[in-house]
């Protein structure tokens, strides 16, 4: 759970450099690569969901 957690706030921090660089810059394929980053991070988010419940019940 803690290279999940760790790939999660990875994923997150680029999110946020590419989202910047659309906002600030316009650059659109900044804008691309963030929108990947963010679905990315939904199914991870998911799956940390799923395994933090898991470890709620031991």
């Amino acid at each position: 759970m803690k290279e999940l957690v760790e790939k999660v706030a990875q994923l997150v921090a680029d999110f946020n450099k590419d989202a910047n660089a659309q906002i600030e810059n316009g650059n659109k394929a900044a804008g691309t690569r963030a929108r990947k980053a963010s679905l990315e991070i939904e199914k991870l988010m998911k799956d940390f969901r799923k395994k933090s419940l898991e470890a709620a019940k031991k």
